[in-house]
């Protein structure tokens, strides 16, 4: 399995999260695998302008999005860590991820053995999608009971709008860690990093641009997005307003190794307590930086109206 690093360890606060066995398979192979494309595994949506499509059997995670009609994904679908997703932590419990020991850690997708999370209501029209979902524990593989997570899309013109939700019903007292909000995983030929660093958010200052490298390394995003592109500028950018920074890296000697990938993930920090709720809104866009840019722009008050949901019974 070839999932992200955890992102607490990243920023310091616990171990960092390995690969376990499959990166000696990874950098052994020479070659990278695209995953089979089954049409009754997933739900599309396309105004258009944009298609976007969850994946059924990895907690209808999101594993498609490009241009409206387009058989070009930006995203990568691997495994069932890989996609667009929730991905949250709590203290250590026992589990081992291979042979490494590891903690409560909810996936939307399914768990490191390849079991999916369990899809409990998934609905659609044309141009939006709404999902109930029992995850799984990452490296304890069971199904979490006492969790659910949510997910609303719709497609806006050049955007896709989603409303992230989980709700925690357990009885446990978590310490507080940093959480994926969400985890972006992305084709490798996306290899530069773009987003704004500077002490002046959305004034228009230059873009920074960098090619992350192994293992995670942090950002800061205070105008709560970033993207990346390929060689000729243009890419996939994810605005999340209550991330104020990222973790990322890219994996794969070459773009075309197997398990090569494209990775960041906008980060909150908060404890898991028994009750919480909390929601955010996400913004996925295709396009050059400076375009996606003044979409988020756009955007970024009408989304400041609506604050995540945070609160424990």
């Amino acid at each position: 399995m070839n999932r992200h690093f955890d992102a607490n360890a990243a920023l310091g606060s616990t171990r960092r999260r390995f690969l376990g066995g499959l990166a000696a398979t990874a950098l052994a192979a020479p070659l990278r695998a695209e995953p089979e494309i089954k049409a009754e595994d997933w739900v599309f949506i396309d105004n258009g302008k944009l298609r976007l499509g969850v994946k059924k059997g990895s907690g209808a995670g999101i594993g498609w999005l490009s241009a409206s009609k387009s058989k070009s994904n930006l995203l990568d679908h691997w495994d069932h860590g890989r996609l667009i997703q929730q991905s949250y932590y709590g203290k250590e419990d026992g589990s081992r991820w291979v042979d490494k020991p590891w903690r409560w850690n909810p996936v939307q997708g399914g768990d490191y053995l390849g079991h999916a999370a369990e899809v409990l209501e998934l609905t659609s029209d044309a141009v939006s999608m709404a999902a109930r979902i029992r995850p799984r524990n990452w490296a304890g593989g069971q199904l979490l009971s006492d969790c659910e997570m949510s997910q609303h899309i719709r497609l806006e013109g050049n955007l896709a709008i989603a409303r992230m939700g989980f709700r925690y019903s357990g009885k446990e007292r978590h310490p507080e860690m940093h959480h994926e909000v969400p985890a972006v995983f992305l084709e490798p030929h996306l290899s530069t990093l773009v987003h704004y660093s500077g002490d002046q958010p959305w004034t228009g200052g230059a873009l920074q641009r960098s090619r992350p490298g192994w293992p995670n390394e942090s950002r800061s995003i205070p105008e709560h997005w970033a993207a990346y592109v390929n060689g000729e500028g243009s890419g996939v950018g994810v605005f999340v307003p209550v991330a104020a920074e990222l973790t990322c890296y890219r994996f794969g000697a070459s773009e075309e190794a197997a398990g090569a990938c494209s990775y960041f993930a906008p980060l909150v920090k908060f404890a898991m307590t028994p009750g919480l709720e909390y929601s955010y809104d996400m913004v996925l866009a295709v396009g050059r930086p400076e375009e996606m840019r003044a979409a988020f722009a756009g955007l970024k008050d009408r989304l400041a109206a609506a604050p995540p949901a945070h609160s424990a019974k």
